[in-house]
Order: C-alpha cells, then structure tokens, then sequence
C-alpha cells in the first residue's frame, strides 16, 4: 500500500526574516503567490490544513477545500504569541536560545518542540493507513516535526530543517517506512518545481534570524516583519 501527503508551508510565520510570533493573515503578496501556484498543486483525494486563519486563507487561495485539522495546529507560543523575534531574543535571550537548541524547553510557557513532533508523529502514523493522495497546508513548525518523524532524526534537528514559503514536502508511504521528497508549487526559472521522490535530505538556507549564534540580532523591531 502506498500513501502519498504533500505538505504545504503556507507563507508567513516563522519563515519570514523578521518573524511575528503567532497566527496572522498572509499578505496579499502572498495571497497572490498562492493563487499563482494553485495551477501546480499535485493530484490529490483529499485536502486538510491548519486549523488557523494563515492557513485557511493560504487553502482559500490555492483552491482547495481543504477540511481543518486540529493535529496540524501550529505550535502553542504561550506568553510569547503575538511577539516579534527578535524582541523577544533582547529581553529573554536565555530563554530565547534555549527554545532553539533544546526541544524539551519551553520557556514562553507553551508547548515545547518535542510535544509538536510527538503531535505531528501520532497524525502520521494514522495517516498511514489511509490509502490515497493528501495535500496539507500547514504552518512551517509543523513541516518540520514532520521531517524529524519521517527521516527518524532526533528532535533536536528541529531548527535545522527551515522550509520556504509554499515550499512543498513530499511524503510516500511505502514499504513500512516514508520515503521524503523535497520542491516547490511557485515558478523557479520560469519553471514549476514539484516535489521529487527522493529520500534524499536537502538541507536549505537557514532563515536569517535563526542563524549564527541561534539568536536574531537585538535592536530589530517588529517594524521590519515582512511577509516575503
């Protein structure tokens, strides 16, 4: 039996330069992203998303009728919602580095990273037992709990696994375990890039705030949020 899930990452979240902590509407630059690459969405049964307003609006624009789902929620930020990164990282960079280089912390009180990816495990291992083409248009946390389950990498690798805006991660159930393939649904060279069935681990950039020492540079202010 193959199963085959096609992760979304809706744009916005943590995958922006300067990122606003939390649920929010994607910009209509993104909206119209989105639109554009709804031509390239893979053939599929069934469609599910993120039970937030990024997500839902992101599905909205791709065309799907995509059923919410609450196992695919994005992680619980606790006192940290609704904040900027970087401001957060220059009055609490203790707890900052800590929520970037241990799963098991959760210094905004919410839910820590490990929780996330036993989450996002427990969803897929129902999934996979359900025959049939899936799209998810989830938030970026959840792509990577994903990944960390599917390629049986320590939790731990977590922050290592930055996706892109609509980037597209491609899970195929076969044989007992995921295969991962790794694409995109928006144009690259005035091409459309489709995720690949391939085991192979493409590691992309890391996001300028998570880089370096795992901090964002203090001073930023939440100004400087872009949706791009």
């Amino acid at each position: 039996m193959t199963i085959h899930l096609t992760f979304l990452c809706a744009p916005g979240g943590d995958t922006t330069r300067e990122p606003l902590l939390g649920d929010a509407p994607p910009s209509e630059d993104d909206l119209r992203m989105a639109r554009a690459a709804a031509a390239a969405l893979p053939v599929h049964r069934a469609a599910v998303r993120a039970p937030s307003v990024r997500c839902s609006r992101t599905a909205d624009a791709l065309g799907l009728a995509a059923a919410p789902e609450p196992a695919l929620r994005d992680l619980d930020l606790g006192v940290w919602r609704g904040r900027c990164a970087g401001d957060i990282a220059a009055a609490d960079p203790g707890g900052w580095s800590a929520w970037l280089t241990d799963p098991d912390a959760a210094p905004h009180g919410g839910e820590p990273v490990r929780g996330l990816c036993r989450r996002t495990a427990d969803w897929l291992d129902g999934a996979a037992s359900d025959p049939g083409d899936t799209v998810a248009v989830t938030e970026a946390a959840v792509v990577r709990a994903a990944l960390v389950h599917a390629l049986a990498v320590p939790a731990r690798t977590f922050w290592h696994l930055p996706v892109s805006p609509l980037s597209a991660v491609s899970l195929t159930w076969r044989g007992g375990r995921w295969d991962v393939g790794f694409g995109s649904v928006v144009p690259w060279d005035g091409r459309w890039r489709l995720p690949a069935r391939s085991a192979t681990l493409v590691r992309p950039r890391r996001p300028a705030w998570a880089a370096g020492s795992g901090r964002t540079p203090h001073g930023r202010s939440c100004s400087g949020v872009s949706n791009h």
